[in-house]
């Protein structure tokens, strides 16, 4: 990984000048993608660590955590009970603490016990918004050169603030017009009016019922400081969202000015030899497969793209996970270069080594495809006539599909976890 500029800071030793960001890859998958490309496009310092760095100690050599979004529980079961234990120590002893979505869900009440802050109960919350969204901020550094409080959630959970120490630095207010409720157009659904779209889904969706709930919250743990935002300000191309993030990292990790960041641009550091044109060949083959199953989708109108990284797709269906792997595949095919001879592969990776990985995943993701678009061949035709829950179906086949391939919890499990697991272990390796 690129080196970092250090930053000294009042009281720090200058003999352990630390770091300023770590960023924890593990169970972010697609989320964790989005915050890499955010935080190289912001310029802005950070390593890639995962649970096995921070159980062993490494946590003291930077100013601040970030947690991007994923599954919270996922990520707890991951860094398990030293790893947990690591990050109270880390902020307890004056570390910053950020973060999103998941995240933020990490460090609540039930997870790190961070701030006094619980999850609303699911049939208390709006749980499929997502898009852009106006706020109503509280005075403070973070929202420095905002002139327009308007940023993005994607599916949030909403918080329950338990204690006064907890200040909420800001509130949601209203959803801009291209936002959606699950699959429902806000403009759509206030025109054809909620109540009866609720009765037909099973679950809140106006989103007029998170105006004024807390979106961004902070309080002190010990001698550091928390942030948790439901907010993604790592969505791509949003400039004030980058804005938030580089006043962040002045707030949190302390570095009064911009300095190189982890990532690596496009031909930098690839010293090594040359990758072999099987490589390409797999990653290619991979991709290719991945991309089928996405058209299929697209052409049954199941979904479609609402921005680079994120699928925008019918209730029933798991749109999520189908994202996650063509986003980080494709993710694997950049930091692998375009092939022709013309990329090396970083020293430390072996070639024959990659393409064993390669060729593991492609042994997984060619059956799992093939399920995949089965699975939605029937959800498409159930949808013909009913409406899908994407847990609950009285279809036996839809039901014994996701259950290969998703297991029965909305959290990633299944063959999608096995694969997504083998794809994520790559790419960490291509991006150390």
């Amino acid at each position: 990984m690129a080196s970092l500029s250090t930053f000294h800071l009042p009281g720090e030793s200058g003999s352990t000048p630390k770091r300023p960001c770590a960023l924890l890859w593990d169970e972010s998958f697609l989320w964790g993608v989005m915050a890499l490309h955010a935080l190289e496009a912001a310029g802005l310092p950070f390593d890639l660590i995962r649970s096995e760095d921070i159980r062993r100690g490494d946590l003291g050599r930077y100013r601040m955590l970030f947690v991007p979004g994923g599954w919270a529980s996922n990520k707890s079961e991951a860094l398990g009970e030293r790893g947990m234990e690591e990050i109270r120590r880390f902020v307890a002893g004056g570390g910053g603490y950020l973060g999103i979505c998941g995240g933020a869900g990490l460090a609540i009440q039930g997870g790190l016990d961070l701030l006094p802050i619980r999850r609303k109960p699911t049939a208390a919350r709006v749980p499929s918004f997502s898009g852009r969204i106006r706020l109503a901020c509280e005075g403070h550094r973070i929202w420095q050169d905002i002139r327009t409080p308007v940023f993005h959630a994607w599916w949030p959970s909403q918080f329950r603030i338990l204690d006064p120490s907890v200040r909420v630095l800001a509130r949601y207010g209203g959803p801009e017009a291209d936002a959606m409720s699950s699959d429902i157009p806000v403009a759509e659904g206030e025109a054809g009016g909620w109540p009866a779209l609720e009765r037909r889904y099973g679950i809140l969706l106006d989103p007029a019922c998170l105006r004024g709930e807390p979106a961004v919250a902070e309080g002190p743990f010990g001698g550091g400081r928390v942030v948790l935002s439901l907010l993604h300000f790592d969505t791509p191309a949003d400039v004030s969202g980058a804005i938030v993030l580089k006043n962040l990292w002045g707030y949190l990790a302390s570095a009064g000015s911009v300095g190189p960041h982890a990532g690596t641009p496009d031909g930098e550091g690839r010293s090594g030899p040359d990758l072999p044109q099987a490589v390409h060949e797999l990653a290619a083959e991979i991709q290719a497969a991945v991309a089928e199953l996405i058209d299929a989708g697209v052409k049954n109108s199941l979904w479609h793209w609402r921005n680079p990284l994120l699928l925008c797709w019918r209730r029933g269906v798991r749109g999520l996970e189908y994202a996650t792997l063509a986003v980080m595949v494709a993710e694997i095919v950049r930091r692998l270069g375009s092939g022709g001879g013309g990329a090396g592969l970083p020293q430390a990776l072996d070639p024959a080594l990659l393409r064993a990985e390669l060729t593991e995943i492609r042994r997984q993701v060619i059956p799992f495809v093939a399920k995949a678009r089965r699975l939605l061949d029937r959800e498409w035709r159930y949808l013909q006539g009913a409406p899908l829950s994407p847990l609950i179906c009285d279809d036996e086949e839809i039901r014994g599909l996701r259950q290969e391939l998703f297991a029965r919890a909305m959290s990633h499990g299944g063959d999608f976890k096995r694969l997504i697991d083998a794809v994520d272990r790559l790419l960490y390796r291509l991006l150390r």
